[in-house]
């Protein structure tokens, strides 16, 4: 009997664990605002394409709990950024405690699903089950370059 307890309560609190770590989509939704460089596109059938240089990144920002807005930066040897106006708003939406981004410009409407939303990680998938890897953007430190 004194076993069977033990085991239980092990087994409980296993299960506490492992569900407890799981973050809520709204807990994931604080690590979405920043610079995202895009690191590669997985594609259903395997196939992966890197993306090894890029000269842009995108800038996303929460502007409620709700909304919010995604656009491409270039980014300056000075450490600022070129941009233009363009931006793709979004809403914010949860599917079976997934979060979706619903994005709305004047030309056309998609989603994007959030499946992994990390404070250095972010991986969407679209319509067409292609993901997307982001890694949080550095920009370039030229007090390195100036070194060498």
């Amino acid at each position: 009997m004194k076993y069977t307890n033990i085991a239980t309560a092990f087994l409980i609190g296993l299960s506490t664990l492992f569900t407890g770590c799981t973050p809520s989509p709204e807990t994931q939704l604080q690590q979405l605002t920043g610079y995202w460089e895009i690191e590669s596109v997985e594609f259903p059938g395997g196939d992966t394409k890197e993306f090894d240089v890029n000269t842009t990144v995108d800038y996303i920002e929460l502007t409620t709990d709700s909304t919010g807005f995604r656009k491409k930066m270039q980014p300056r040897l000075d450490g600022e950024y070129y941009t233009t106006n363009d931006s793709e708003n979004f809403s914010i939406g949860l599917k079976d405690n997934r979060l979706i981004l619903k994005y709305h410009t004047s030309l056309s409407q998609w989603e994007e699903e959030v499946i992994k939303l990390t404070e250095n990680r972010l991986i969407l998938r679209n319509a067409d089950n292609l993901n997307y890897l982001y890694k949080r953007y550095e920009p370039l430190d030229l007090g390195d370059l100036q070194e060498k």
